[in-house]
Order: C-alpha cells, then sequence, then structure tokens
C-alpha cells in the first residue's frame, strides 16, 4: 500500500476547525483546490471536485468513517477496488490550549496504485498542503 500524509498545526480549538472543515457550502469561499457536496453521513456518497495544476477530475466517494470532531474519511475506487481505491482521510488532534494538528492524506491501493501514485504523487501532495494552508488561514481567521 502506497499513501501522501501532510500535516499542519492551526491555531484554532478543535471545535472551530471541525465546524469550519465540515461546512461544504462555504469551501470555494476559502480554497481553491477543492469542494465538496453531499451529506456528510456514513455510507453516503459525496461529489468532490479538485483543480490542481490547471487539470480538473471529479469523483465520488463513499463516506467511509466519521468520528466527530477527530476524523473523517471517504473512500473512492476504480475496478471494485481492485485495480485502484484510494482512501482519503482527515484527522484531527488537539494540540495544546487553542490548537489543533490537521492530519490529511490519503492511502492508496490496488493493482496500478503504484503507477497512478508515481503519476499523480507530486501533485497530489502539493493540492494536499495549499489544502491544508486555506484550511489553517480560514478557521484561524475564525478564532480572531
Amino acid at each position: 500500500m502506497k499513501s501522501i500524509e501532510t500535516n499542519i498545526l492551526i491555531k484554532a480549538p478543535i471545535e472551530v476547525l471541525w465546524k469550519a472543515f465540515m461546512l461544504f457550502s462555504a469551501y470555494p469561499d476559502w480554497n481553491t483546490v477543492m469542494t465538496v457536496s453531499g451529506e456528510a453521513e456514513l455510507g453516503n456518497r459525496l461529489h468532490v471536485n479538485v483543480s490542481l495544476n490547471g487539470k480538473a477530475s471529479s469523483f465520488k466517494p463513499k463516506v467511509s468513517l466519521i468520528e466527530d470532531e477527530r476524523k473523517f474519511e471517504w473512500k473512492g475506487s476504480w475496478g471494485h477496488g481492485r485495480l485502484f481505491s484510494g482512501t482519503h482521510y482527515f484527522h484531527f488532534y488537539p494540540e495544546g490550549e487553542g490548537q489543533t494538528r490537521f492530519i490529511h492524506g490519503e492511502r492508496f491501493s490496488g493493482i496500478f496504485s503504484r503507477a497512478i501514485l508515481k503519476k499523480i504523487g507530486k501533485s497530489t501532495e502539493e493540492g494536499f498542503v495549499a489544502f491544508n494552508r486555506a484550511l489553517k488561514e480560514y478557521a484561524e481567521d475564525l478564532v480572531i
């Protein structure tokens, strides 16, 4: 299994960060990397649009894990997961007073995962970092 993982320390309480993250309708107001629509409930499909380096893509992953104010994950696949699948995760950890460590990553599996990750790995990681920075700025502005 291959993976990409990024993290950032955000000067906002976990409750504020979680609410900002889960308000999908506000995503266009604060980031240019990703939009999400749909109900964040276990088993539901979301509609995700991603724009990286001028290339747009969209997919419909299924919400696979929700732990209130702690973890949110979705899983998408191609070829019933045997060919390629990815579990995209967002984890939130309190770190000191009024701060949260935001972990953002994806675990890839399937026959084509190595080849696909080799092709998109760098731009995907850059997109995660850009999303993280935008979320940090947005959430920290909410605290002020």
